[in-house]
């Protein structure tokens, strides 16, 4: 059966913020498990900066096609 993709902005934001923190941080979920060991994690700043780089990257094809300022 095919899903249906799903149109709120909001589920579509956390969806692909979700994935970017699996592939960048080997993270599970991104929801609050109230136990520090599930928590709070050890992170590389490279590992952070590719993170970034991603969501900026996902945000920039997510934006308007006419992005550029006008003189």
């Amino acid at each position: 059966m095919a899903r249906r993709k799903n149109t709120d902005p909001t589920a579509q934001r956390d969806a692909k913020l979700l994935e970017i923190a699996q592939r960048q941080f080997h993270l599970e979920t991104l929801e609050t498990r109230n136990w520090d060991r599930l928590d709070f994690h050890d992170v590389a700043v490279w590992a952070i900066r590719a993170a970034l780089e991603e969501a900026f990257e996902a945000g920039r094809r997510a934006g308007p096609a006419n992005t550029q300022p006008q003189p």
